[in-house]
């Protein structure tokens, strides 16, 4: 997936850009700015783990019975993606009317085979191993990390070892949410973001 974006900003001829990953998007983001440093000029990791970190070996039982099977209903999704508190399954709600207010000109939805090989990755990536842990030293760019406080599906102690591993590493955990922080949250989240890439610094 890593090589596959590259490629795909190579040929865009973009040059650098400002990376924003999310889940398994925010590994695919650590790959491709350790692989091809030079065309990220700054990156966002969203719900994000380091590559061999202790405990990201798959999923908690609670989350694989939830949304690991091949037909979700919206309140397991909620589950997961959302706290229990009033506010924060109202944002959760209102998330996925957003979600499903377009109703012509839909990608198509994802298969169950699709779904397997994006878990399969996302174990692989968790295969616990100290030594990976290393590799984001390396990395000299601006790093914005982020996670939501009760995420059950990557915790969010894990931005905490994410931000004392990258050199130029900040953190914000966002209150009453989990893995869906940045819906619940989004005008604060792109708030963030974009003073995180205007910053002169």
């Amino acid at each position: 997936m890593a090589h596959d974006a590259i490629a795909f900003i190579t040929a865009m001829d973009l040059g650098q850009v400002d990376l924003l990953g999310f889940s398994i998007g925010s590994f695919v983001a650590q790959q491709i700015a350790l692989t091809r440093p030079a065309i990220v000029r700054r990156l966002v990791l969203a719900s994000a783990a380091p590559q061999g970190a202790v405990g990201m070996h798959g999923w908690a039982p609670e989350v694989i019975g939830a949304v690991g099977k091949p037909e979700v209903s919206p309140e397991e999704y909620l589950d997961v993606f959302f706290t229990s508190s009033p506010s924060s399954r109202k944002a959760g709600q209102e998330a996925m009317q957003r979600m499903y207010a377009r109703t012509e000109d839909r990608y198509t939805a994802t298969t169950w085979a699709t779904r397997e090989a994006r878990y399969d990755a996302v174990c692989t990536w968790g295969i616990p191993d100290h030594a990976l842990l290393q590799r984001l030293s390396c990395l000299k760019l601006p790093v914005f990390v982020a996670n939501g406080d009760s995420d059950p599906m990557i915790l969010p102690h894990y931005s905490y070892l994410l931000a004392g591993l990258i050199p130029q590493a900040q953190v914000k955990i966002y209150p009453d949410s989990a893995h869906g922080f940045l819906f619940q949250h989004h005008a604060e989240f792109a708030a963030d973001v974009e003073a995180f890439l205007a910053d002169p610094r």
